[in-house]
């Protein structure tokens, strides 16, 4: 789910650039009230910033104060959304991903609520949640190739998932397409 210009900056800089800022993130899975399972993705606010309106998971910037990146992305999953931190079963982490544009490598984690909960979207930050019933975050329709302006290159095509009508691209959909494939293998 990398577009075409990221695969070809990663390879020109052989990797990840030295001191990156670091993020942790929770993919989160949960039950609504009819014990359908959900993925929950936020949209972010938008602001001056590469990642202003976009589609995303909870999560953001390791502070000083975190242990590690567990700690942040449940830190951040409780601030965003209102999820205690003790409340999410952690299950596994995924592929470090390097976000070009902001300078981040991302720690992304699945996270797992064993029953419904009423997320508290935190108003300076969220837009709106973005929960997506899991047969549709399966449904292999669901994934397309988009041309898109980005903070770094004008009308490029990108793959993309479309999820609860939201385009979601770049290190979001790398993220997405680890999980999904995982889930073909359990399923």
């Amino acid at each position: 789910m990398a577009p075409e210009i990221r695969i070809q900056f990663m390879q020109e800089q052989s990797g990840i650039p030295k001191n990156p800022k670091r993020a942790g993130v929770m993919a989160l899975f949960y039950p609504d009230i009819k014990g359908t399972t959900h993925l929950l993705l936020i949209h972010r606010k938008t602001y001056e910033g590469v990642h202003s309106n976009q589609i995303g998971f909870p999560g953001g910037k390791m502070e000083r104060n975190d242990a590690d990146l567990v700690q942040t992305a449940l830190r951040e999953t409780h601030e965003e959304v209102g999820v205690p931190p003790e409340e999410i079963t952690l299950i596994k982490p995924l592929s470090t991903v390097y976000i070009p544009p902001s300078n981040f490598e991302v720690q992304p984690y699945i996270g797992l609520l064993v029953n419904s909960f009423s997320f508290i979207p935190e108003e300076a930050e969220v837009e709106s949640l973005v929960e997506v019933p899991i047969i549709d975050f399966m449904d292999d329709s669901k994934i397309f190739m988009q041309k898109l302006t980005t903070s770094y290159a004008t009308n490029i095509e990108v793959p993309a998932f479309k999820l609860n009508g939201y385009t979601v691209w770049g290190a979001t959909a790398m993220m997405l397409s680890e999980i999904k494939e995982l889930m073909k293998q359990i399923l």
